[in-house]
């Protein structure tokens, strides 16, 4: 069996996925929860090139990430693969585990992955110094991160 995280070293965060109505969403999530919006990050503001086929042309300026807080809840969001599609509406939800530790990470990712599919291999961003995608053997999609050093 695998070593286990403890509990003081991961945060599990739910991810929306808005296929193009993320804005609109964050708005009425302010109007009617009183949402504040912590950091927003369009597709052209990304300190990295964004995959072509993610971001097809006109969709340059929706959200890439976004964090927002409804009381004590954080959540993210992204329009992340619109360009799939032609009927804009909700794609679902994804786990985000954020660790201290590349390490942690490291172990997580494998855990979860086991049984499961990999979406996108472990690798080191400009926000994570370990970030990839796995679908569980359940079929839950996971986000794992390390938190940046210092954060």
């Amino acid at each position: 069996m695998a070593a286990k995280a403890t509990t003081d070293n991961l945060t599990v965060t739910p991810y929306l996925a808005f296929l193009g109505q993320t804005e609109e969403a964050l708005a009425f999530y302010e109007k009617v929860l009183g949402a504040k919006v912590l950091f927003k990050m369009r597709f052209n503001e990304s300190p990295e090139p964004c995959d072509p086929n993610m971001v097809p042309p006109g969709t340059e300026h929706k959200i890439l990430h976004c964090e927002f807080q409804v009381g004590d809840s954080k959540l993210m969001a992204t329009d992340g693969g619109c360009s799939d599609q032609t009927e804009l509406k909700f794609q679902g939800i994804t786990l985000t585990i954020t660790t201290k530790t590349p390490e942690d990470a490291e172990r997580i990712f494998h855990d979860l992955g086991v049984g499961g599919q990999v979406q996108m291999p472990m690798v080191k961003t400009f926000f994570s110094p370990k970030f990839g995608m796995v679908q569980d053997r359940f079929g839950v999609g996971w986000i794992v991160l390390a938190a940046m050093p210092n954060e």
